[in-house]
């Protein structure tokens, strides 16, 4: 005879494929109804309604909506970005301006400042001796005051006979 687990499994084939087509056909149907369709829009209308007049409600409240927040969010995002942005670039001044990088620069513009004057002073100094090798200062005071070595470049190039009034008159050139 046959055998019980053949017999089972030919109804439940038999059964099965019936039964999806029946039900696929029945779905098929119920959706291409006009009275589901049509029920099925009203329900969404009716949603958008309840959610307009939620809104409505929540704002005689003075309650934001979830629209209000998704607003106020978004821009709070904005304002932490741009906010970033100026932080980076607080952060770059920062980093230009250190006392640090200023002193450097300023410490390298003095030493290159005090060298540039000694050499000046050397000059002066070679120039002074020179000119004052066959004379003697005509300016010496006897108050014994200490000459500086600009007034000592001053009264080097006056030395020499009529070397004051054949002397130009440098601070009027500029």
């Amino acid at each position: 005879m046959s055998d019980p687990s053949n017999v089972a499994k030919s109804l439940r084939d038999r059964i099965g494929g019936n039964t999806e087509d029946r039900l696929g056909k029945a779905l098929s149907e119920l959706l291409e109804s006009p009275l589901l369709t049509g029920a099925i829009g009203r329900a969404f209308d009716a949603r958008e309604k309840a959610s307009q007049a939620q809104e409505v409600a929540l704002g005689a409240l003075n309650i934001p909506s979830a629209a209000d927040i998704e607003r106020l969010t978004r821009r709070l995002r904005a304002v932490s970005h741009r906010l970033e942005s100026i932080e980076d670039g607080v952060d770059r001044l920062d980093r230009a301006l250190t006392p640090s990088g200023v002193d450097a620069r300023l410490s390298a513009i003095e030493t290159q400042l005090r060298l540039l004057t000694e050499k000046l002073e050397r000059a002066l100094e070679r120039g002074e001796s020179n000119a004052a090798v066959g004379e003697a200062e005509p300016h010496a005071s006897s108050s014994g005051a200490k000459r500086t070595p600009a007034s000592k470049a001053r009264g080097a190039a006056g030395t020499g006979k009529g070397a004051r009034q054949a002397a130009p008159d440098r601070s009027a050139v500029g």
